[in-house]
């Protein structure tokens, strides 16, 4: 994955990626559910790496979880800790997390390894099971594919579906249990399945 692409295609639309993504509206409720089920009430801090305007951050902050949002996009940094007072916003990669190794009681990566190639999620799933306390848990929301890992254009730059099963086998080869998964498909995106699995770090 080119780092520099990704942080400069998003920064290109970050005005309109916050407005879609900033609001409680353009929340689905089941999203929110999932997260809030398997990433509140952990004994130990939380990462949501990719925050993107860090809605989600502010939403497990509110809920009284200890959770730092993780951004490569300025543009959103700038904007999370402008319109989310509370949580701490920093400017980093998932791909080089500045956490000590087995430090983190939770990982959420919300649409965030989407632009990674199969070889790079590999990498980056091990990352998080190194960062994860034994009993961590990751979050992750991704495209779903009805088959094959499949690489489609997206209006900010190429991204990655993943059928379930496949994500599942990643996750396991990377040291993790899946314990719940949730697919949907919103009436206004006919064209788009999306998924996510929750998993436990062993």
């Amino acid at each position: 994955m080119d780092l520099g692409s990704v942080r400069d295609a998003h920064s290109a639309v970050s005005e309109d990626q916050i407005g879609l993504f900033d609001g409680a509206e353009t929340a689905h409720e089941d999203d929110g559910a999932f997260i809030r089920r398997h990433l509140t009430g952990l004994p130990g801090p939380l990462l949501d790496l990719g925050c993107g305007p860090g809605q989600w951050t502010a939403y497990l902050h509110s809920l009284g979880a200890d959770v730092t949002g993780v951004d490569v996009v300025p543009e959103f940094v700038r904007h999370a800790r402008t319109a989310h007072p509370g949580p701490e916003f920093r400017l980093g990669s998932m791909t080089e997390v500045e956490a000590p190794e087995h430090s983190l009681a939770g990982i959420l990566t919300w649409y965030s390894t989407i632009h990674l190639p199969p070889a790079g999620l590999d990498r980056v799933l091990s990352e998080f099971r190194r960062l994860l306390t034994s009993s961590g848990v990751l979050v992750a929301g991704f495209f779903d594919s009805d088959d094959d890992v499949v690489q489609f254009d997206h209006k900010v730059i190429p991204v990655y579906r993943w059928p379930v099963k496949v994500f599942a086998e990643r996750l396991a080869k990377a040291g993790f249990t899946e314990v719940q998964r949730l697919q949907q498909q919103f009436p206004d995106r006919p064209d788009r399945k999306y998924a996510a699995i929750a998993a436990q770090a062993v």
